[in-house]
């Protein structure tokens, strides 16, 4: 990519978007192209497709999606599936219409099996039955990886795939019931902490609620009390974490340095070409918990809640295609949840 080359981050508002856009900014990059759901509705094939031909992007990053936590991915099953895909369909197909030279394709970790082997390989997709709870969202993301292998093999073109773990950073979604875990334990034990040392009016404006009264019903629905906090499931499930800065360096990286070719099998079958981008380490949820609560200041306890389910019980991404091609994360998890819980007392003005 040259610095005034036309570059298109389909989803920039987003955790990942939003990243990709500040690193290619840090980085001298000065024709970046964006557009707000409102203005381009990625799901509408006539939309996505006036765009492109008007626009002419040379590169395009592909951080859109509709992305959740468990909760919402168990709930909203047929919007998951549906509009993962359309967004998906409608770019790729139209970045090979209109000859962009180079495509990075976003999914997700959760696209390997339930029972993968530990850490996850490439390879190991599709191999074994994915996770129930989030089954609709790695069917799109598979989809998705398989689209940019077809169009690659049939059509020569130049689109990369990158299998992100777990992310959070600036920008992450705080929703107490969407959320994923880390941004909603952040959260969640913030506002306990603020019960803790009765500080009504702050916690009434962060929830945006009228009285304490309604505050405390609110909290009391997502586990959250002056004295507990209620996480999901057992504790012990294994999770992975990488700060979303750095996934937004590793993607403008491989933009720049990787090709779909350094990366295909020569074999007369080309498969699993996608990479994986995390840390290669990971920690349990009540370790995690516990290191959010010290970063926090809260005093209190946690309860877990076993009648909810845990979801895979250990996900951690082998990462040593990516280290091959060059890159490796910078920002450890402790350093992160301290950058992340800073930013969220910015956003809401509680210092």
């Amino acid at each position: 990519m040259n610095k005034d080359s036309k570059i298109f981050v389909a989803g920039h508002r987003g955790l990942v978007g939003s990243a990709i856009c500040k690193n290619l900014e840090e980085k001298g990059y000065t024709n970046i192209i964006t557009r707000t759901h409102k203005e381009l509705d990625l799901t509408n094939q006539l939309e996505v497709e006036e765009f492109f031909v008007n626009e002419k992007p040379e590169y395009v990053f592909l951080a859109a999606a509709k992305v959740g936590g468990i909760v919402a991915n168990n709930t909203y099953r047929a919007e998951f599936i549906y509009e993962n895909m359309m967004i998906q369909n409608n770019v790729i197909h139209q970045s090979y219409k209109n000859e962009v030279k180079k495509l990075l394709f976003l999914g997700s970790t959760c696209i390997y099996p339930k029972d993968a082997l530990q850490p996850m390989t490439e390879d190991s997709l599709l191999t074994n039955t994915l996770e129930y709870t989030n089954e609709p969202y790695a069917i799109a993301k598979i989809a998705g990886i398989k689209m940019c292998e077809s169009y690659n093999i049939q059509y020569g073109t130049n689109f990369l795939s990158v299998m992100p773990t777990n992310l959070y950073g600036p920008n992450d979604n705080f929703d107490l019931e969407k959320s994923h875990v880390l941004p909603a334990l952040i959260r969640k034990i913030h506002l306990a902490k603020l019960l803790e040392e009765e500080k009504e009016e702050e916690i009434i404006k962060d929830l945006q609620v009228n009285s304490l009264k309604e505050a405390v019903e609110i909290l009391k629905k997502y586990g959250v009390s002056k004295g507990a906090v209620e996480i999901w499931g057992s504790g012990e499930p294994m999770r992975e974490f990488l700060w979303s800065e750095d996934m937004a360096d590793a993607c403008v990286y491989l933009m720049e340095q990787i090709d779909f070719k350094d990366i295909a099998s020569d074999k007369n079958e080309i498969r699993n070409t996608h990479i994986n981008i995390g840390t290669g380490t990971d920690i349990s949820i009540e370790n995690l918990a516990i290191l959010i609560k010290k970063e926090v200041g809260y005093t209190g306890n946690f309860t877990f809640n076993t009648e909810k389910p845990d979801g895979t019980m250990r996900k951690v991404t082998d990462v040593s295609k990516l280290n091959s091609l060059g890159w490796k994360y910078k920002t450890e998890l402790k350093e992160g949840i301290k950058k992340m819980y800073n930013w969220y007392l910015e956003k809401t003005n509680v210092n």
